[in-house]
């Protein structure tokens, strides 16, 4: 059956084997890879610090040709070459379509695609690359705004994004308006994969949301997260919750 996603799946390539003790292949969301589907519209990968997931996030924005610290496929600096050999051991199957956009956002180093535009602005010929955001210097805005400028000016339909920690530096207002860009996008045909801690994210409906465990990825409901159940309880009962982290434990 023909796939008109961009993205089917990733998994690691059968004809290589990794020195699993070594880094990236020691950290749980890469040893234990398994085949990884991805929805059309919006696959959320999530877990604890560490677990592995931003790096599976930067190994597939590689092996589909994105640069290592983010931004479009156009883009080819380095500030510092920190990435891992991950998406040479990655297998990625793609659909019948071809993306007519796309672009990977990288929370930590979004300062250094801001000052690549910069930089290309600077050359001769061509309009200048900032208009694609909105015409502002990112440098010049929030780190906020600048994330907001790059979804709602930047981003267009028909693309793929893969985005690691979107939220980073948005307030749960704004997270709830790149929620809705985020859904004008797909409505458009984009589809979207998004490492995330946010719960207000990971509530975009009919997302597929994957879980980097110990033992592996595991598909969950969003209201079987981690997530949604530590915040849940807090909003429930935020001062009974505080309480009881602040108590100091009783001598014997």
């Amino acid at each position: 059956m023909i796939s008109y996603q961009f993205l089917t799946d990733v998994q690691l390539r059968p004809d290589q084997t990794p020195d699993f003790s070594a880094y990236p292949f020691c950290l749980p969301a890469v040893r234990h890879l398994g085949r990884l589907e991805f929805d059309p519209a919006v696959t959320f990968i999530v877990g604890e610090n560490g677990s592995g997931k931003s790096t599976l996030l930067e190994g597939l924005a590689v092996a589909l040709g994105f640069n290592a610290e983010g931004g479009s496929k156009n883009f080819n600096f380095s500030s510092r070459a920190s990435h891992s050999c991950l998406h040479e051991y990655l297998r990625v199957a793609r659909g019948a379509r071809k993306p007519r956009d796309g672009y990977f956002l990288r929370a930590e180093s979004y300062f250094n695609v801001a000052t690549e535009i910069e930089r290309l602005d600077e050359g001769p010929g061509g309009p200048p690359v900032i208009d694609s955001y909105g015409g502002v210097s990112l440098h010049e805005q929030s780190h906020g705004e600048s994330f907001l400028a790059l979804l709602e000016k930047r981003f267009g339909g028909k693309g793929l994004y893969i985005l690691d920690e979107p939220e980073a530096a948005l307030s749960p207002q704004r997270q709830l308006r790149a929620l809705r860009r985020i859904h004008e996008l797909v409505q458009e045909g984009s589809q979207f994969v998004i490492a995330t801690h946010s719960p207000i994210l990971m509530a975009y409906p009919d997302a597929s949301i994957f879980v980097c465990t110990p033992d592996g990825i595991r598909q969950r409901a969003y209201e079987d997260t981690e997530h949604y159940e530590v915040m849940y309880d807090f909003m429930a009962n935020p001062r009974g919750a505080i309480k009881k982290l602040l108590e100091t434990p009783k001598e014997p």
